[in-house]
């Protein structure tokens, strides 16, 4: 017996298609009954590879009893967040409205018809325990104060309609003041919030803030600012060598429970793995530190093997991987250490003990161990009495030991759907660490998966937000297409082809017809012609993916100056004159923004290079080691129909030449490359020479 679940594309919902809960998904369907009928909505949000969303699930939406009570009161409607993030994000907002604190997954919300909330929570037990109200005991009370205490929830509706309204930003009369002193001010509040002993920014639970650490290491790049650096990469550093990395499969989890990045909560996202990416290559280019190329490695290779189609089946990246398996979370992941003392040799396992913690007591409900980077292998080499390359070569038997043995074991569930979004991300990294590293396979990979969107969820010039099981559907949200067009911008960096570049415009004409503010500003979260819930938002802050307008305003600022369309860097500037408030007021919080704002004040040097390979890869290149923060775009003399505004001369005599422009300025034309590499490196930046 199924319920109305049964014909959707999500894991997420399937996997609440057989509960005797009468499902249905977000609809006019449902929205009908609920109006006809006068019953109030059950709305549960969450998402697949959710922790406590199972858990709620097993107790609650499988069990008969609390069906039966479900049913009977409500119409009862299930979404997943990753699909419909517009709705989450209003449910989200309104829970901290309603109960002063912050939400999660999974949430709880109980709305009238007219889909107004009055009730709400995350997780509740199927009975009372831990000061949480019984779910069963809970059901019947909201119902009944639905038909009892209308008038009260008809004065709170409108109170929370009314702050919902406040809280989209308003225009300022004030000019901006964009300063080097806000930026300055912003690294004093993250160093201020910083963990200086075990990195990161806060307590637990620790995530990861990759729009902050991307700003750090921002103002490393154009001011050489080195406490900026400090922050980045001290946090990289403890990040790559605690639990919340796969320290056998390559991979980062959502986040640490934990203030020292020991054990984190077991999911996998592919929009943090994206981001990381980005950045461990952005440190490496810096600080040449091994361990980042080597985290890289391991990340883009759990990814070509793990969370990206066949290409056979199109090239899109997939979304999660669980936290659970066999209904445990972590487990998976943890080991006892009696077992790895029994797959290794005793010469690997006393490398391993001290390396991975074994040694430790341990650090997971007491009995079982997740591997986390405890010493150093030269400190481990040197105690046991070995060379450290004899060291390197028993650790790295042992961890293909151990990975063998747990390749074995029931592997956690994966979201095989495709979401733009968190694909513009992967994309972004994948793109970035291939030209870096010289990974031809990560740039392929970053290839088909541009290629599958824009074949499979790219119609009638308008982007779709999700994909799976030969479906793609849903309209697209402002991080799609922003995301989306910042993976290009770096995809066109790595290997220019005119049909990204033509794609990239597509994109961004619709963010500017379809999201736009053009009265005050700034870019809604759901296009004009999207359906009309009781919000529509229009984001600011950074969360887990950063600002889908901090992301918009750079890219377009950036497309801007690259294409010289003025369009572009006008719908940004206003965006900007309209966040500036909140910018001013909550900068740590804008950082994706922030970077924005750096760029509107000075412009990042864009090279362009024309020419024959091999010669155009090397001097590209030697470009970005030299000066990594250089946007170069590398354009093979056989392409025609380039914009005028890439349409350089191609050179005669020489294999390749360099035109560098900041801005609408450009330098005359460089044909050695030790001069460009002179000219891009003074200072970092090329400001004084245009």
């Amino acid at each position: 017996m199924t319920n109305h679940l049964a014909k959707e594309t999500s894991p997420y919902l399937l996997q609440h298609c057989e509960n005797p809960v009468e499902w249905y998904p977000w609809g006019e369907e449902a929205l009908t009954l609920a109006r006809t009928q006068n019953k109030p909505i059950l709305l549960s949000i969450g998402y697949s590879a959710c922790h406590w969303c199972h858990v709620m699930a097993h107790e609650s939406f499988e069990d008969e009893a609390v069906a039966l009570a479900m049913n009977q009161h409500f119409i009862n409607i299930k979404v997943d967040r990753e699909e419909r993030p517009d709705i989450d994000q209003i449910y989200q907002t309104v829970h901290y409205m309603l109960n002063q604190r912050n939400g999660g997954w999974p949430l709880t919300m109980f709305l009238t018809p007219e889909q107004k909330p009055f009730f709400g929570g995350t997780y509740f037990p199927k009975v009372a325990r831990h000061g949480l109200p019984g779910f069963l005991d809970l059901l019947p009370r909201i119902a009944e104060a639905y038909y009892t205490r209308g008038e009260a929830i008809e004065q709170q509706s409108a109170s929370l309609e009314k702050l919902l309204a406040e809280s989209l930003p308003e225009q300022d009369v004030r000019e901006p003041e964009f300063s080097e002193q806000m930026l300055d001010q912003v690294l004093k509040a993250l160093a201020e919030n910083f963990d200086s002993v075990h990195g990161g920014f806060g307590n637990a639970p620790k995530f990861i803030h990759p729009a902050e650490l991307e700003f750090c290491l921002q103002r490393y790049f154009t001011d050489k600012n080195k406490n900026a650096l400090h922050l980045a990469v001290f946090t990289l550093e403890k990040m790559a060598r605690g639990g919340i990395y796969d320290q056998l499969g390559g991979g980062f989890c959502r986040y640490s429970t934990d203030p020292y990045w020991r054990i984190p909560h077991f999911e996998k996202m592919l929009y943090d793995n994206g981001s990381l990416l980005y950045l461990y290559t952005a440190a490496w280019l810096v600080t040449g530190e091994s361990l980042f190329k080597q985290i890289v490695e391991e990340t883009a290779a759990w990814v070509l093997r793990e969370m990206q189609s066949p290409i056979g089946a199109k090239g899109g990246y997939y979304s999660t991987l669980d936290a659970d398996s066999e209904h445990e979370e972590g487990k998976f992941y943890v080991w006892d250490r009696a077992q790895v003392a029994q797959i290794l040799s005793p010469e690997e396992y006393e490398i391993v003990a001290p390396y991975y913690g074994l040694v430790q007591p341990p650090n997971f409900e007491q009995k079982l161990w997740n591997l986390e980077v405890t010493q150093s292998l030269a400190e481990v080499a040197q105690t046991v009495g070995i060379c450290y390359e004899e060291a390197q070569q028993r650790l790295a038997a042992a961890r293909k030991k151990l990975g063998s043995v747990r390749e074995m074991r029931i592997h956690p569930g994966r979201d095989e759907k495709v979401l733009t979004s968190w694909n513009g991300l992967m994309i972004k990294g994948m793109a970035y660490s291939g030209r870096v590293f010289k990974q031809r396979a990560w740039r392929d990979s970053a290839i088909r998966a541009v290629d599958f969107i824009r074949n499979t969820m790219w119609k009638n010039n308008r982007l779709l937000a999700t994909y799976k099981d030969g479906r793609a559907h849903l309209n697209a949200y402002l991080d799609d297409y922003a995301f989306l067009l910042d993976g290009l911008l770096e995809l066109l960096q790595t290997e220019f082809r005119q049909i990204d570049l033509d794609f990239a415009v597509a994109l961004a004409e619709v963010l500017l017809d379809q999201f736009e503010d053009q009265e005050a500003g700034g870019f809604f979260f759901t296009s004009h012609d999207h359906e009309v819930l009781i919000h529509r938002p229009k984001p600011v802050y950074d969360n887990a993916t950063p600002s889908g307008n901090g992301v918009a305003v750079m890219v377009l600022q950036r497309l801007g100056h690259l294409l010289g369309e003025y369009r572009y860097l006008q719908a940004a500037e206003r965006a900007l004159r309209l966040f500036y408030p909140a910018i001013s007021s909550h900068s740590s919080g804008c950082c994706s923004l922030l970077i924005a704002v750096e760029e509107i004040m000075t412009p990042p040097p864009m090279v362009i290079l024309r020419g024959r390979e091999p010669a155009l890869s090397e001097w590209r290149y030697k470009l970005q080691n030299r000066v990594p923060h250089l946007l170069i775009f590398a354009l093979s003399s056989e392409l025609v129909g380039l914009p005028a505004s890439l349409d350089k001369p191609v050179p005669v005599d020489k294999a390749v030449n360099a035109w560098v422009c900041q801005g609408v300025n450009c330098l005359p034309e460089i044909t050695s490359l030790q001069e460009l590499l002179h000219v891009c490196a003074v200072q970092g930046r090329i400001t004084t020479l245009l």
